[in-house]
């Protein structure tokens, strides 16, 4: 009796073994190591965010908020026509340097900066801003992490927010072609050619002309 209980034991184990096996091959227990995700889809891209996410802005159509208030982040999506045009305006404003990354044959680049919250020099936002320029439109991905966060906040490819958040994210994405995309000039309240003259002078002062933006804006 004694040995049939052990055969019975032995059967079982060999059932768990065998069905743990079938779960880690189909990656099913992923969806508990990493957390919950959030799909989502809108006119030019769709995927998954980490975390319980929610929708927070949808007045237009080529531009979206999704906030995940656990972790005091904000994710807003875009899309415009030239997106590298509005990179190269950031430049200026000191964000450069990107991290590049492809993934689902898409080329991102991939920026870590920061930016002072209201006057108060102590709540600093946190950004990475994702830009990828297909053909004909450009998309844009920011994820905007509050002050009051609870992630260890470390802006690099390397850190708690890219590796867990925002790589992820970016794997996930579809993104689509769409029509009647907005001109990135549209955005700024320019015609093309009076927007054509500032990207000219960016372009300059990218080349090392650092006087080429003196005077601007007065």
């Amino acid at each position: 009796m004694e040995n049939k209980n052990l055969i019975i034991i032995a059967v079982v184990i060999v059932a768990i073994v065998v069905i743990l096996g079938a779960i880690f091959a189909t990656g099913m227990l992923n969806k508990t190591e990493k957390g919950p995700t959030t799909s989502f889809s809108n006119a030019f891209m769709e995927g998954a965010f980490t975390g319980d996410v929610k929708l927070a802005n949808n007045s237009s159509d080529f531009m979206q908020s999704y906030e995940d208030s656990q972790h005091a982040i904000t994710y807003n999506v875009s899309t415009v026509d030239n997106s590298t045009a509005l990179m190269d305006i950031y430049y200026v404003q000191g964000v450069s340097n990107p991290e590049h990354r492809t993934f689902n044959g898409n080329d991102w680049n991939i920026y870590f900066t920061q930016a002072i919250q209201g006057n108060d020099t102590n709540k600093k936002l946190s950004i990475i801003i994702c830009q990828c320029q297909h053909e004909k439109q450009g998309y844009l991905v920011y994820m905007i992490i509050d002050s009051k966060t609870d992630l260890n906040v470390s802006l690099n490819a390397f850190g708690e927010p890219y590796k867990s958040y925002v790589e992820p994210l970016l794997e996930s994405l579809t993104l689509k072609e769409s029509s009647n995309v907005p001109a990135i000039n549209d955005q700024f309240g320019l015609s093309e050619s009076d927007f054509a003259k500032q990207m000219d002078l960016v372009h300059q002062y990218k080349a090392g002309n650092a006087s080429a933006l003196q005077g601007e804006g007065k």
